[in-house]
């Protein structure tokens, strides 16, 4: 249901990964259909339903740029919204990071993230989720290169984002 939690758990190799990928409309299902509110996905209303979210996979892909642009990914320059990139990171819990850092938001952070650690490449990852304001998150282990920590604070935070976000956790 809309703004639902739902957790998929299993032994490797059992699926979820699999089952996400059929959800997201990168997969066709071997039998049955995808069936969202009455409407099967085709590959010709695929595009629309995936305009509706926001993946964020175990290895997160940054490109040799700045966090903000990293957030705000594939934004123009000139059309990425700075106060929603801060809102996502704080969100995210890696604006207070950033915050200290000289260049901030504008610290160019190398071929995949090469200057940062596995948690904060997993961080800016769900802080691009959230930028995108999709109505359904998926996080694929998105919080394994996390200390538990950090990964209880991020949990806390997305059981605490918008009621009408739907979200589904490997």
């Amino acid at each position: 249901n809309k703004g639902g939690r739902v957790g998929f758990i299993g032994a490797t190799g059992s699926g979820k990964s699999t089952l996400l990928d059929i959800i997201m409309g990168l997969l066709p299902p071997s039998e049955g259909a995808l069936i969202i509110d009455g409407q099967s996905v085709t590959n010709e209303n695929k595009r629309g339903w995936q305009s509706n979210i926001a993946h964020v996979p175990q290895s997160i892909y940054l490109s040799d740029n700045t966090i903000e642009q990293n957030i705000a990914f594939g934004i123009p320059f000139e059309n990425i919204d700075r106060m929603r990139v801060k809102k996502a990171a704080k969100l995210a819990k890696i604006s207070d990071l950033v915050d200290k850092w000289e260049y901030g938001y504008q610290t160019i952070i190398g071929e995949q993230g090469i200057k940062l650690s596995g948690g904060q490449r997993q961080r800016i990852g769900i802080a691009r989720a959230l930028y995108k304001k999709a109505s359904i998150l998926i996080l694929d282990e998105a919080t394994s290169a996390l200390d538990n920590e950090t990964e209880s604070l991020i949990m806390r935070t997305i059981e605490e984002l918008d009621q009408d976000l739907t979200i589904l956790i490997i």
